[in-house]
């Protein structure tokens, strides 16, 4: 483990450690290969005295990627892309790229222009070499060449290109060393056109000419392909008559088979074959294996694979490479493996690149990563030289493996071994940058990105676009919207909404104004969290102006903001000049918008309240019934709020009794009157109105006794603590969570809590005799008035029975059994904590840390220390020094 925290970040860490050890050591030993794995001690041991480093893992990566055999391929394609055809001076740049072409010095031949048009990827280029092949001294093309341009203009469907070239042909055909009908007739054929193949191979006949051997293949195959299965029969008998059948001419009579799902006569054909003596080639068998798979028969596929190997009379290699595809493409991957491994060690069969490759990404898909790891090994060891498909996995597997260093270190060496990432690999690696904190070098890989021609998905983007605004690289998010928005990318609304809160949160506004304005101006619906984010940023610099015509706007878009925004803006606007001005004016507005009601006036009421203006607030509620309303229950509560707030204790009791007067008060209304002066410490006058109401035989709301409990325990007037909770406990109603937690909070600290209680009201017994406690006898266990010996092992269990457990309940237990050093226990308690479903939190792992450290045990304290900070938790200044 030493060894991983020098380049590994622990949170980042998605494998076990012995694999990261296994990968570095035998990536990097010179005496490492994959049969022999040494123990993960030794392993850690080796690595210890070895000094590796990921600079050195990166190294052999690099060393092996460099060995590839296509570089040369990639270089060529490399200079054909390099010069667009629009550009002004495209002559220019054409004669550039095909000097750079002949300083090459390619030796051309039918094998190496095969090699080149099968790498290519970009049917372009491949055009481009192509014809550039084809004018060059000593070199003329072949039909194979010819079949293999119209093969690639066929897969990506450029049948109009396909057809002009055909016609350049016919017409240019002096210039080609080939057959000419034989040409057209494969063209046309591959090209999706058996009318014209056919009508072409007719005229040939009258005229006395015929296909040869290969042109009659690719006739048949297309044919084929088209469904053309009369013809076909038809062409097979005129094959068969001139002699001209060879084993692709079987491949092809298996494939018609095929495709007309008849199998069982396939089947009998190829065994017939056997039977005969006849040579069955490989990719023949492989066809009739695919087709088999491809109707979920793998069972008779895994039997027919084993029937012709027993024979050894085929080279199996293709067949095993097509069964592998087929079982991972199935999902069965684990039976591909199994597959793999047995041919590996009976018959020392070596996959070739694409089926190593098929099951590397499958496996990296299902984040197997010992099973990737072993299949590189493997490929780096068998120095099977991979391709670009290869090298992607490998920074795939690094970033999904939590090694971003290693992955990051090659894909800056790209150019070294012309690595050319995909658009997978460059959101792993955008992603994975993100989570390690690298969030510039992250940057850099998507404008390199975005030079290729890729652009990151929607999740990649999100993904980075909430690191830049997290870390306030409000620069760089700018760049990234515009980036965005040239590749047609629309921002998401939580995007955006990111985006101006961090705009908001670095006092830059206007900016996020603007941002807002331009989606709009693009017909996009902007979302009421990106008003609500504007709103308080521009309350934050005490811009009220700007709030409210935002909030105007938001109603204007069909948004309906929440009381506590109004409050925010009303606030905001009570703190400028001439607030009862700007008040009033948002008000009207207000008015313009919707029919007069209650609300509206209530929500102004509010924000008055809260920014202490009760004058203000009254001035609205007296203006509700000018317009003809009659103020609710709401707005009377409201009005009373402004008042208690603003500690006009002697305004509120008028308020409220000239309400009284007018009719019975409401439940709502005296409750309001008796938290509010709880809430600004009058608890005193609290407890009066209280016990007024209980006079009339009414019941407060259980708020009001735990906010009179929380008043009077906040000036330590434990006595009357005691007698609101005789009151309570009159009601009939129980105790609260909210109660129960703050009292145990006051035990943990003095035990003046318990002494008022036990001289209001002596105890009948010091503890209870059954697993029951009283509320009173709990205070006493916290406070130390009371051992907490027989209750220990289920002491939660015990307190539930008084009140429903929290969080900040177990917090509470821990605390208490921390301060008698009793942390095997606490340890205990936090795992029941765990189990019963409840999360900790920062307090739950403080406590732990911070008792650990006083009972000595630092190493201890320490680990958990690193899974509190894990979950995001940083501790207090006060364990942090006992650390």
């Amino acid at each position: 483990m030493m060894l991983l925290s020098r380049w590994i970040k622990c949170r980042r860490v998605l494998i076990p450690p012995i694999l990261t050890n296994r990968f570095i050591i035998l990536v990097c030993s010179p005496f490492s290969s994959h049969q022999s794995f040494v123990p993960s001690k030794s392993i850690s041991h080796c690595a210890s005295i070895n000094g590796i480093t990921s600079k050195d893992v990166a190294m052999a990566f690099r060393d092996w990627f460099q060995c590839r055999n296509d570089a040369l391929l990639d270089r060529i394609f490399e200079i054909l892309a390099s010069k667009d055809e629009d550009d002004d001076h495209h002559i220019a740049s054409r004669a550039a790229a095909e000097l750079q072409l002949s300083q090459l010095g390619l030796k051309l031949n039918e094998e190496f222009v095969l090699n080149v048009l099968n790498h290519g990827k970009d049917v372009l280029s491949c055009l481009k070499f192509f014809d550039w092949a084809g004018r060059q001294h000593g070199y003329n093309h072949t039909r194979a060449t010819f079949s293999a341009i119209f093969k690639i203009l066929s897969r990506e469907k450029l049948m109009s290109l396909m057809l002009d070239f055909l016609q350049t042909y016919a017409i240019q055909r002096h210039m080609h060393n080939v057959r000419f009908y034989d040409t057209l007739v494969m063209g046309y054929a591959v090209a999706g056109k058996p009318e014209i193949a056919l009508q072409l191979f007719g005229k040939m006949r009258f005229q006395g000419l015929d296909l040869d051997s290969f042109a009659y293949n690719v006739l048949l195959n297309a044919l084929v392909e088209e469904g053309c299965f009369d013809i076909v029969d038809v062409i097979f008998k005129q094959v068969s008559l001139r002699g001209l059948e060879d084993e692709i001419t079987i491949n092809i009579r298996v494939k018609n088979l095929c495709k007309q799902n008849k199998l069982d006569e396939a089947e009998a054909y190829l065994r017939g074959l056997e039977r005969n003596g006849s040579v069955v080639n490989d990719r023949t068998l492989s066809v009739f294996v695919d087709a088999l798979c491809k109707k979920n028969r793998f069972e008779e596929a895994g039997r027919l694979v084993e029937d012709f190997r027993e024979s050894g009379k085929v080279r199996m290699d293709h067949t095993y490479g097509i069964w592998i595809r087929d079982l991972v493409e199935a999902g069965k991957i684990d039976g591909a493996i199994k597959f793999l491994r047995g041919k590996q060690f009976l018959e020392g069969y070596v996959p070739d690149v694409f089926r190593y490759n098929i099951l590397i990404c499958r496996l990296l898909k299902e984040n197997r990563l010992d099973d990737v790891f072993d299949l590189l090994m493997e490929m780096k060891n068998s120095k099977i030289s991979p391709d670009r498909v290869t090298m992607n996995a490998a920074l795939c597997f690094f970033c999904k493996a939590g090694m971003v260093d290693i992955a990051l270190q090659l894909y800056d060496s790209k150019s070294e071994f012309g690595l050319s990432p995909s658009s997978m690999a460059y959101n792993f690696l955008i992603n994975t940058l993100c989570g390690d904190g690298s969030v510039d070098d992250a940057y850099r890989v998507l404008r390199d990105s975005v030079d290729q021609g890729y652009f990151p998905g929607n999740k990649t983007f999100s993904i980075l676009a909430d690191a830049l605004c997290r870390e306030g690289k409000l620069d760089k998010m700018k760049e990234l919207v515009v980036i965005a928005q040239e590749n047609n990318v629309v921002p998401t609304d939580d995007v955006c909404v990111k985006y101006i809160m961090a705009l908001c949160k670095a006092r830059r506004v206007e900016e996020g104004y603007l941002m807002l304005g331009e989606l709009n101006r693009t017909h996009r619906i902007t979302s009421k969290s990106m008003y609500s984010t504007l709103i308080r940023g521009f309350n934050r610099l005490s811009r009220g102006d700007m709030s409210s015509r935002l909030l105007i706007e938001m109603q204007n878009n069909g948004h309906t903001p929440t009381r506590k925004l109004y409050r925010s803006v009303i606030q905001c606007l009570c703190s400028m000049d001439n607030p009862e001005n700007q008040v009033f004016k948002l008000l009207e507005m207000q008015l313009s918008l919707h029919e007069p009601d209650c609300q509206v006036y209530s929500f102004f009421i509010d924000g008055a309240g809260h920014a202490r203006k009760p004058e203000l607030a009254r001035s609205v509620y007296e203006m509700i019934s000018k317009s003809g309303i009659e103020p609710n229950t709401s707005s009377k509560v409201l009005m009373l709020q402004s008042y208690v707030k603003s500690e006009r204790i002697v305004d509120a009791k008028v308020f409220y009794d000239d309400l009284s007067k007018e009719k019975r008060p409401s439940r709502k209304l005296y409750n309001a009157l008796i938290v509010g002066l709880s809430k600004v410490n009058k608890p005193g006058t609290a407890l009066e109105i209280l016990r007024e109401v209980r006079e009339k035989g009414l019941i407060p709301s259980l708020e009001c006794y735990e906010e009179l409990v929380r008043a009077f325990c906040s000036i330590k007037n434990y006595e009357m603590v005691v007698q609101v909770l005789d009151d309570l406990t009159e009601t009939g109603r129980p105790i609260s969570s909210f109660i129960g937690n703050f009292l145990l909070l006051h035990s943990l600290t003095s035990k003046e809590l318990y002494l008022a209680w036990v001289q209001s009201r002596p105890m009948v017994r010091e503890t209870s005799l059954s697993d029951s406690l009283t509320l009173r006898e709990l205070v006493g266990l916290f406070s130390g008035g009371l051992k907490v010996g027989q209750y220990l092992r289920n002491l939660d269990e015990v307190i539930e029975r008084v009140f429903p457990l929290d969080v900040f309940t177990y917090n509470m237990l821990l605390r208490r059994l921390s301060m008698v050093r009793q942390m095997d226990d606490v340890l205990e308690f936090f795992y029941e904590m765990c189990k019963k479903g409840y999360q900790p939190n920062k307090w739950s792992y403080d406590i732990i840390v911070h008792g650990l450290c006083k009972c000595g045990r630092k190493n201890e304290a320490k680990r958990w220390l690193n899974a509190m900070v894990r979950q995001g938790f940083e501790p207090t200044e006060v364990t942090r020094k006992l650390l």
